[in-house]
């Protein structure tokens, strides 16, 4: 068991991430001063922090401190931690000692990429993604204005339940009663929020689970409800994420082509149809070809893919020729996730992270993936991380031309108003930092998760959320 004792400080949470990168789920025990790693080595580290904002981790023989510029004391701590793990366990990471879901932010205080290698360690490769991708996100952001408002609406029901999910969804097949009755909460919730909008909307994403799992009856109302209720300008961006290319009728097509929505997502996940049927999905990878044809040709010009790389039923190289297929069927947007472990998903941490390797195969896989897609005339235009994810890598999206999502960028940065209909939604108000361009204030105001109990309370949500955007 690896323990690392906190001295001078109390910062167990950043601690606890870069441990969760070398050794897994740790465990903070504050009344002991530590935070602990079960499946780490057998050592005992002292991770402190002092007055001048020098950190050192020490083991009995070494100590570990970076000879340069300190950085704030969050990151300090973590940088020298990094350092220590990294020595005692023979690996680096590709994001280095930067942890947070967003290192575009961090990319932004920097002039060059060789400030990120230098200063956190990121791998070169890496340092030149968020630096590249950190500039566009803030080109797509200039196009939000500041007092505008983006709105999400969240459909938590899918046809099926992914091993690998770890969203706030339900498998539709066990709750076919809740879907009608959820549906119509979330058009009352709409109707009672609507005429306290009074800001002009730059971007609605109807989201999921998968939207399009409601019937067409019940997919044209929610549309109806969402264009009567709320001030959707022509230049407004409007996504929905159709998803599973199994839930995708022509009937739902021409119900958004009919209120002017030409951009959605059709999500394949993977080009190989063993695998879609190992993790849970209820479609082939013809099927998903067949949809984004009928797609195109009914005019939906802005289609986004979505790829998962590491899925544990394929080998890396399926993943790259899964690239390789959405490239050939030219989407304006495809997405490359990386496959990462949450609590709720059924799919075992041991078959998301590898600690016991370096994970080379999948990593050169994904830079081979982002390679193809730059060489096809894609450029990444936003990316974030996430806690678990196989091989400490990351989720970027990659666009042609003009054609960035400028929901994801706003929604993403923290620098933008959401407002979220729906259960499990979380609705955001971002107040501007005097000095700090890129870093806002956020206060959150939190849907209730469970889709019964949201039905059963919407009238409540809805009051609390025109509270909190008058607030």
């Amino acid at each position: 068991m690896l323990e690392v004792f906190l001295k001078g400080h109390d910062k167990y949470y950043g601690v606890s991430d870069v441990l969760r990168m070398f050794c897994g789920v740790p465990e903070e025990r504050k009344e002991e001063g530590k935070v602990v790693a079960p499946d780490g080595p057998d050592i005992r580290l002292v991770n402190e922090l002092f007055e001048d904002g020098r950190s050192v981790t020490r083991t009995d023989d070494r100590e570990y401190e970076f000879k340069g510029e300190l950085l704030e004391p969050g990151r300090e701590i973590k940088r020298s931690l990094y350092m220590a793990l990294s020595d005692i366990t023979s690996k680096k990471m590709p994001w280095g000692c930067l942890t947070g879901i967003r290192p575009t932010l961090v990319a932004l205080e920097e002039e060059s990429s060789r400030a990120l290698e230098e200063r956190y360690f990121v791998r070169p490769d890496k340092a030149d993604l968020a630096f590249r991708t950190s500039r566009e996100e803030i080109r797509l952001l200039s196009k939000v204005p500041e007092d505008s408002l983006s709105i999400y609406v969240g459909i938590p029901f899918c046809p099926s339940r992914c091993e690998y999910c770890s969203f706030v969804s339900s498998d539709i097949s066990c709750h076919m009663d809740r879907l009608k009755n959820y549906e119509a909460a979330l058009e009352r919730e709409i109707e009672l929020i609507a005429s306290s909008i009074n800001r002009p909307l730059a971007a609605l994403y109807v989201g999921g689970g998968t939207p399009t799992v409601l019937d067409e009856k019940e997919f044209a109302s929610l549309l109806d409800c969402l264009y009567s209720n709320l001030k959707i300008l022509p230049d407004s961006e409007v996504t929905v994420e159709a998803g599973r290319p199994d839930t995708i009728t022509a009937g739902k097509l021409e119900v958004m082509r009919a209120h002017g929505i030409t951009r959605i997502c059709i999500n394949p996940q993977t080009m190989r149809t063993e695998t879609l049927i190992s993790v849970g999905r209820k479609h082939t990878s013809e099927d998903t070809v067949n949809v984004y044809r009928q797609a195109c040709d009914m005019g939906f010009d802005l289609i986004n893919m979505d790829l998962i790389a590491g899925l544990p039923y394929e080998t890396p190289e399926e993943h790259v020729r899964s690239t390789e297929k959405l490239i050939e069927l030219a989407p304006a947007n495809i997405t490359v996730h990386t496959l990462y472990k949450k609590r709720r998903a059924a799919m075992s941490r041991e078959k998301v992270m590898d600690h016991g390797s370096t994970g080379r195969g999948l990593d050169d896989c994904v830079a081979e993936s982002y390679r193809l897609l730059e060489e096809a005339g894609y450029h990444p235009y936003y990316m974030y991380r996430q806690k678990d994810t196989g091989h400490g890598l990351e989720n970027t999206g990659f666009a042609k031309g003009d054609t960035g999502s400028i929901y994801n960028v706003a929604m993403m940065s923290d620098c933008r108003d959401v407002l979220s209909f729906g259960a499990g939604g979380m609705s955001k108000r971002c107040f501007a930092q005097e000095g700090e361009p890129y870093k806002h204030r956020v206060e959150r105001c939190p849907t209730i998760k469970d889709a019964l109990t949201y039905i059963e309370r919407v009238e409540e949500m809805a009051e609390k959320k025109i509270a909190f955007f008058e607030g």
